[in-house]
């Protein structure tokens, strides 16, 4: 029995599958995919056949010690050593059972490159597009992005890099005619075409139909079955009615964190928090982690979540990734002062905001601050170069304008002598290409997304070009961390550290293997790939 139908399900689900179980996969929307198919579809797992390809697979030992590093003993070695060990084989398997196949993201480095072990290359995979025509009806059941693109409009990560710099470089507006060129192409041939996360998620969905795995859509988990301390099945609820549904072997849960429950939040998360700032799915409402405690599970990490600084837009959040990261931008607080290098990675970045609320600075919400030449130079929130911010946005409170840095300042309720000092600090940095004060720019991280005609820092550029655009910002997120403490074989385990027979988690609804740090994108669906197969080993060795 396997809970919950995106990356860490359908991938224990198809390791059953193929290994001759008898094996069911319920769902509690009616939709297949749940965050991972809503991601931008990263991989984070060295050593992979797709590295391999590109000659990017360093030494394991490399990868080892880089997760020694950046995440230390908050999760154990062990755990830590297997999920590398045994990574590139579980890429092996999806390879050789779905139509996925991952490609290198060139140059996306780790989020930590100058960590021990860590690389500026990085060691980020994306799926390659794929035609979904071969899923026919399913197709429909795929779930809904996290925001709206016209059909076969493909971006991958390699090209929203480029994309995101607008006509700064010529490859930019280079990627976008192929990018509208092959959009053209699959509309004239019939082609749906898909990528990113939504790739992973329809290739998996293929492999579980090759492997006749069924999946029941709208059952939702509410109870495990317990008999003599061992979990032998689950309690679904169908149309109103509740059904008791026995697994011989044991119950995996890949039922996604718990993002979109507010009592959750409230209890274990930093605050302030809004499950209206998170761009996990909406259905990741913590079912499966209450049935884990309830059976006497622990947990660990629950305080944390996979952050992302996130502009609260009027149709729903805008996770900020590139944004605060070009040239030309910075962060304040309510004091109007910068707190941090804003182009950190997105977990550590929200990090510093909830630091800035222990203290008694208010970090919440945060302003973007930025001048017209930014915008005229670069995308925004998937807006185009030069294009106004719309109405909206304003007359929601998330878009301030001003013609001086004074008047932003009194749009924004912060000092005006602090908003104008401080970005006239910062443009002193920007002129030398050094931030005395945050080091932005120093980090490999830091460049990818950066503008390289920008000299001599392609992190850095002066604000002064009104008028001045303040951009509100909270701290969102893609999902939560914290969850039931499993093994390295993904067994749940109790708070005396024995194991409770017959249950497994991987995914959100574990602990993450990532502990309070991220290795680098795709360090979420990495591991939720990685343990929901061994989970399946693990059972059926037992």
């Amino acid at each position: 029995m396997v809970v919950g139908a995106g990356g860490a399900g359908m991938s224990a689900a198809l390791a059953a599958g193929r290994r001759g179980l008898d094996t069911i996969l319920v769902e509690k929307s009616a939709y297949f995919g749940g965050s991972t198919a809503r991601s931008g579809g990263g991989v984070w797992i060295p050593g992979n056949y797709a590295l391999e390809a590109a000659g990017e697979a360093d030494d394991l030992a490399n990868s080892k010690l880089y997760l020694d590093s950046i995440v230390g003993e908050v999760v154990s070695k062990v755990r830590r050593d297997t999920y590398i060990d045994r990574g590139a084989e579980v890429m092996d398997f999806i390879k050789a059972n779905t139509p996925v196949r991952f490609t290198w993201v060139p140059q996306y480095a780790d989020y930590h490159p100058e960590a021990p072990g860590g690389r500026a290359r990085g060691r980020t995979v994306e799926p390659v597009p794929l035609d979904a025509r071969f899923l026919g009806d399913e197709l429909k059941r795929l779930h809904p992005p996290y925001t709206k693109a016209p059909a076969n409009l493909i971006v991958t990560q390699a090209m929203y890099r480029k994309i995101s710099l607008g006509l700064r470089t010529a490859k930019g507006p280079l990627t976008m005619i192929l990018v509208l060129f092959r959009r053209l192409v699959s509309m004239m041939l019939g082609r749906k075409m898909f990528a990113m996360g939504n790739a992973i998620a329809i290739g998996l969905r293929k492999g579980l139909i090759d492997a006749d795995v069924p999946v029941f859509y709208e059952h939702a988990l509410t109870d495990l079955l317990l008999e003599d301390g061992r979990v032998v099945g689950v309690v679904v609820e169908h149309d109103g009615e509740r059904h008791q549904v026995r697994a011989r072997r044991g119950v995996i849960l890949g039922s996604g964190g718990f993002e979109r429950n507010p009592e959750l939040r409230a209890k274990f998360l930093p605050q302030p928090t809004s499950e209206e700032w998170s761009t996990g799915s909406a259905f990741n409402t913590g079912a499966g982690l209450e049935a884990g405690i309830a059976a006497g599970a622990a947990t660990d990490v629950m305080d944390d979540a996979w952050w992302g600084p996130t502009i609260p837009l009027p149709n729903g959040p805008w996770f900020c990734l590139a944004e605060r990261n070009l040239p030309g931008s910075i962060m304040v607080n309510q004091a109007g002062q910068r707190y941090m290098n804003e182009a950190l990675p997105y977990v550590e970045a929200v990090q510093e905001m909830y630091k800035g609320e222990q203290t008694g600075v208010g970090h919440v919400p945060s302003w973007m601050i930025i001048d017209q030449r930014y915008r005229n130079r670069y995308l925004f929130a998937g807006l185009s170069p030069r294009q106004p911010f719309p109405g909206r946005w304003y007359k929601n409170g998330t878009i301030k304008k001003a013609a001086t840095l004074e008047e932003l300042a009194a749009e924004i309720d912060v000092p005006a002598d602090a908003l104008t000092a401080t970005v006239e600090r910062f443009n002193g940095f920007a002129a030398k290409g050094v931030d005395e004060d945050f080091h932005r720019g120093e980090s490999a991280y830091d460049k990818y997304y950066s503008d390289p005609t920008v000299k001599p820092n392609p992190s850095l550029h002066v604000i002064d070009r009104a008028p001045f655009y303040a951009v509100k910002i909270v701290p969102g997120d893609l999902g939560t961390k914290g969850g039931l403490l499993t093994d390295e074989r993904a067994r749940v385990v109790r708070p005396d550290g024995s194991v409770i027979p017959g249950l497994y988690a991987a995914g959100n609804v574990s602990s993450a293997v990532m502990g309070y740090t991220y290795a680098g994108p795709g360090a979420t669906i990495g591991p939720a790939l990685v343990f929901g197969y061994l989970a399946v080993e693990d059972l059926e060795e037992n």
